[in-house]
């Protein structure tokens, strides 16, 4: 058996999508979205978006329109964006569907009901927020907007951030 340094799958830089790779060199803070009632709540790791301030503030998020939360959003107009720390790492791989949960993905932690959606309990911040527009594709995504309407701040210590495809704090 040989144990690679590299991923055994990954194509050469030459077949790779410049525009999927200048995005990777972006690093960003891993999120989770969830959204729906405690009993059948949705979620999906989510690292492509932006807040922009504004009275009200606005969430952008580049969703895969397959998830299953996308459907959960839709029915019920809103979400829950859950900043993740460090320590969040697992949860983050299970809610992007890297790495197996059994019993589901929301079983790995705790969370706490909102208006908007389950809240993860430690969660680095979390923003309740109010679909504003329908969603639109936007290259192989969805680009969904809304309207923050509450937000809380935790401990800003060991947040959980992407690059390239990997895992990182600060």
């Amino acid at each position: 058996m040989t144990i690679h340094s590299e991923h055994p799958f990954l194509p050469s830089d030459d077949e790779r999508d410049p525009v999927r790779r200048l995005r990777g060199r972006l690093g960003v803070a891993a999120t989770l979205w969830t959204s729906g009632e405690t009993d059948d709540a949705t979620g999906l790791t989510v690292s492509s978006m932006l807040v922009a301030t504004g009275q009200p503030g606005r969430v952008l998020g580049l969703l895969d329109p397959e998830a299953h939360v996308v459907d959960t959003i839709a029915a019920t107009g809103r979400f829950v964006v859950n900043v993740l720390a460090w320590s969040h790492r697992p949860l983050a791989e299970a809610f992007a569907g890297m790495t197996p949960a059994p019993g589901g993905p929301f079983r790995m932690a705790h969370w706490e009901s909102s208006d908007w959606g389950p809240v993860l309990i430690g969660a680095v911040a979390w923003a309740g927020c109010r679909v504003d527009d329908d969603p639109r594709e936007v290259g192989w995504s969805l680009l969904l907007q809304a309207a923050v309407e509450r937000v809380e701040i935790g401990s800003d210590a060991d947040p959980l951030l992407v690059r390239r495809g990997r895992y990182l704090t600060v």
